[in-house]
This record gives structure tokens, C-alpha cells and sequence, in this order.
């Protein structure tokens, strides 16, 4: 069988090692013959290739990023894209798909498998907002990255006597920004799932002073206050639709410097989380993906996507996968409240 890869989205740390153990297995195992899509769907679309055979994945597996580089092109909004894709696929020989990504490229694939083109999907997200899968690779690292920044901001906060605003990714789901403020000793943390109360926000920061101690935010960047103003540096979209979103960090240092009188910062710390090397655990998690899915389409089991659930890896229908994102519930945002102020 002769088998295509692709990965899209944003990138992740950990996609590297889903291609080394996809490739490593299917060929090892199996005998199967692979071929690496460049650039997401867009490389299927445009028929974009490039050789990925075991020479091709040897070294891969502590690199961040993806060797077969990504994107956001959306097949769908593209004249006669379906068409396209399945053109090419014959052309390259190709008998399935293994698309590793997140809600929108394995939005993708579940459409496509209804139209009968043959493909698995791996979730990846450094949000970890998919559904029916408790983890996604790429998370842990993107927690670890935000977690260390913080600790190192306490201090220089606590010299200089101002409030620092981290702002970590998240667009809907508040995982980054609930683990890595938990773990980091943030006072306050804010959600996408939660409109707050900027002068609760101010409270909780005064309080921190008065204890000679210097507070650290955390905010995701999908956050909004109360109003429901969401605050955007970018009113452009992608090709999925979703507002480019910004700002929210710097919009939250100016309020809180204005309604304390204490010196605000903001530090955004964006794409840092997603590069660079992947944790032991997304390296784990992301190869026994890869594993599993070679499996999946070796047994011929297509439309499904490998997930975590528990310590185990199972299958679920990509319909499943994409119905709904996972979002923080309250009564974990409860937990981390204790903390506040």
C-alpha cells in the first residue's frame, strides 16, 4: 500500500515523532510505501511531495516543528479542491491519508472520508481542546514553556515592583493558561470559558501587594471581560474562518495600571510556545499515535481517529473527534480560585 502523509495547522512539537513512527512501523512492519505532502492540504491540492522513506525520519524525533511543513488551506474553499485532491492522489498512486492536525485539518479529513477518499486522522493541538482524546501531544510542552517563562517573570516583577500579564495561547479552551498558571504561582488566571471582572481582576492584584509580593496574570488569549468586548489586534481571518486573535494582554496592563497605579507589563509569549523541542511525554504520546495509526490503516479502518483515553490509544470516528472542543470545566477553574489574589 502506498500511503500519503500530511500535517496542518499550526505547528506542534511532537509531529515529527508521529512521522518517524508512522514511517518506521508501516515500512518495518508492514512493507507499506510512503510519501511525504508538503504544507498541509495544500500539498495534496497542488500535489506537493517529497520522499519519506526510514532514511528520511532518522534524527527526527527531538525536533520541533514538522519536516513536512504546514498550513492553513482549506480544500473546501478552493474551486474544484476535492476534485483536486483526489486527482493527485491517484496520480501519486496514493491508497490512503494519514492527516495529522487539529479541529480544522481533521475537519477536513472527516469530509473527505464521507466523499471516499480513504484517511486516518492523529489529533494535534497545543490547545488540547479536541474532543474524544484526554490529551494531545504538543500540550505538555506548550505548558512547560509558558510555566518556566513565569517563573522567571516572578522575580523580575517582585524587583520592580509592577503586575505582569502573561499571555499565553488559547482561542476557546483555557488549558494553557489554567495548567501553566497553576503550575507557575500566577494570582490570577483567565478564561476563554469565563468573562471577568476587570475589577475583580484590580482586587485580586492590589491584595497581592499589600502582601509585598509582585502579582503575575495569566490570560489566555481568547479571554474577554465582562462586556464581552473581545479584544483583537487583527480583525483578519483565516482560511477556516477564525479571527486572528491579540491584544487582550496589553489591553488587561493598561486597565490594571490605570485602576491601581502600579506599573503594568504585558508579555506575550505566542509562537515560543509551540517551537522547539517536544517534552518526553508528547514524544511518547506522539509516537504511539504514529504506531497506532499505521495500524489503523493497515487494518483498512478509515474515517477514525487514534485517541488517549485513559493510558490507552484507541480509535473514534473522526465525526466524533471534530463534533465539539473540549473546553475547561468550571469546577477546574474553581480549583485554581483558592490561588487568586
Amino acid at each position: 500500500m502506498r500511503i500519503g502523509v500530511l500535517t496542518g495547522g499550526g505547528d506542534c512539537p511532537g509531529l515529527n515523532a508521529v512521522i518517524r513512527a508512522v514511517v518506521r512501523k508501516g515500512v518495518s512492519t508492514y512493507g507499506h510505501e510512503f510519501v511525504g505532502f508538503r504544507d498541509g492540504w495544500r500539498g495534496p491540492l497542488e500535489g506537493l511531495t517529497r520522499p519519506l522513506g526510514i532514511p528520511d525520519v532518522r534524527g527526527i524525533l527531538p525536533r520541533g516543528g514538522t519536516i513536512l511543513g504546514s498550513s492553513r488551506t482549506n480544500p473546501f474553499k478552493i474551486e474544484n479542491g476535492v476534485e483536486r485532491i483526489k486527482a493527485n492522489l491517484a496520480e501519486n498512486g496514493v491508497d490512503a491519508l494519514i492527516a495529522i492536525g487539529g479541529e480544522d485539518t481533521l475537519g477536513v479529513a472527516s469530509k473527505l472520508t464521507d466523499l471516499g477518499v480513504h484517511v486516518v486522522g492523529v489529533p494535534k493541538t497545543i490547545d488540547n481542546d479536541l474532543g474524544a482524546t484526554d490529551y494531545t501531544f504538543g500540550f505538555d510542552t506548550a505548558v512547560n514553556i509558558a510555566m518556566e517563562a513565569i517563573d522567571r517573570l516572578h522575580t523580575t516583577a517582585e524587583s520592580h515592583h509592577r503586575t505582569l500579564v502573561v499571555e499565553v495561547m488559547g482561542r476557546h479552551a483555557g488549558w494553557i493558561a489554567l495548567h501553566a498558571g497553576l503550575a507557575g504561582g500566577a494570582n490570577v488566571i483567565l478564561l476563554p470559558e469565563r468573562h471577568f471582572d476587570i475589577e475583580q481582576v484590580a482586587a485580586y492584584v492590589e491584595k497581592r501587594f499589600q502582601t509585598q509580593y509582585a502579582p503575575i496574570v495569566v490570560v489566555a488569549e481568547g479571554a474577554t471581560p465582562l462586556e464581552g468586548q473581545m479584544v483583537l489586534q487583527d480583525q483578519g481571518r483565516d482560511a477556516f474562518g477564525h479571527v486572528r486573535l491579540g491584544g487582550i494582554g496589553q489591553w488587561l496592563a493598561g486597565e490594571l495600571e490605570e485602576r491601581t497605579g502600579k506599573e503594568a507589563r504585558t508579555v506575550v509569549l505566542g509562537h515560543i510556545q509551540r517551537g522547539g523541542t517536544p517534552t518526553a511525554f508528547d514524544r511518547v504520546l506522539a509516537t504511539r499515535f504514529g504506531l497506532h495509526a499505521i495500524d489503523a490503516v493497515n487494518d483498512g479502518d478509515f474515517g477514525t481517529m487514534v485517541a488517549l483515553h485513559g493510558t490507552d490509544i484507541v480509535r473514534v470516528p473522526l465525526a466524533e473527534a471534530t463534533r465539539e472542543l473540549k473546553t475547561v470545566p468550571m469546577e477546574r477553574y474553581t480549583e485554581a480560585e483558592v490561588f487568586f489574589g
